[in-house]
Order: C-alpha cells, then sequence, then structure tokens
C-alpha cells in the first residue's frame, strides 16, 4: 500500500444563520475520487503543510493568503483505503474566508456548494471527509 501525505482545507464563512463550510465536487479530469464531494486538497508537495494548504487555496479556489484567515490546524488523520491502495496521511486545516464572493474553483471541481457543517454527513466525499472536519471543527456524528 503506497502512503500519500496530502492537505485538506475547509473554507468557512460565518452569517447570521450559523457557520457554513464549502464543499467542492471533485471533476472527472481528476485523479482519484471523481464525483466525490471534498474540501480543497492536495498532495504535499512542500515540506511545510500549512504552505502547501496556501498554495492548493490559490490554485483551487483563487484564494490569497489576505483572502482567508487560519482559524485551525487538526492533528493528522490516517485514513487507509484498499481500493485504492492507498494510505493517505490528511493534514486539516481550518480557514476562515472573510469575502467568500472571492472563490473561484478551478478545474478540479465541477460544483460548489456552502453547507452546514453537520449536513457533510448527507453527502457522497472523499474517504473520511466528516472525520478530518472533526479534527479542525467540533462536530458530532448524528
Amino acid at each position: 500500500m503506497r502512503e500519500a501525505k496530502v492537505i485538506t482545507c475547509f473554507l468557512l464563512r460565518r452569517s447570521g444563520d450559523g457557520d457554513e463550510i464549502l464543499l467542492l465536487r471533485r471533476s472527472q479530469q481528476v485523479g482519484t475520487y471523481r464525483g466525490r464531494w471534498a474540501g480543497v486538497s492536495g498532495y504535499i508537495e512542500e515540506t511545510d503543510p500549512l504552505a502547501q494548504a496556501y498554495t492548493e487555496m490559490e490554485e483551487e479556489a483563487g484564494l490569497t493568503r489576505e483572502d482567508v484567515q487560519l482559524l485551525r490546524t487538526g492533528e493528522p488523520l490516517e485514513v487507509m483505503d484498499a481500493e485504492a491502495d492507498r494510505r493517505w496521511i490528511v493534514h486539516p486545516f481550518l480557514f476562515e474566508v472573510r469575502e467568500p464572493s472571492r472563490i473561484r474553483a478551478d478545474w478540479e471541481h465541477v460544483e460548489t456548494r456552502w453547507i452546514r457543517p453537520e449536513e457533510v454527513f448527507q453527502y457522497e466525499t472523499v474517504p473520511q471527509l466528516a472525520e478530518t472536519l472533526m479534527r479542525v471543527y467540533p462536530l458530532r456524528r448524528p
């Protein structure tokens, strides 16, 4: 089984109605988990996972460091996927988006959707996305 280190960034917007996180539906052009919902994610190519998180947010969502505020860094999560022959080490991050209207999804995604965090359990996501979210956002499994 191959090991791959990745980051997952959850983008948060706050409103009078409560918190929402952004889910992105993966396109058919990506290498894994096509059509599934995810956060902003990517392989760790740099030595620092946080630096990779900023790179991925710029590439996948069009957001710069000035567009977001880091709220929380979670403990890495091991995700085993025998079907993909992968052992993912996921480094989770939670960022608040200052201007959500600035988000521009790239070719890796075909749809974006703001949801209440507890709704993540209702979506067909990449493996263990809800557990990854729980590393950076207080959430209980229904």
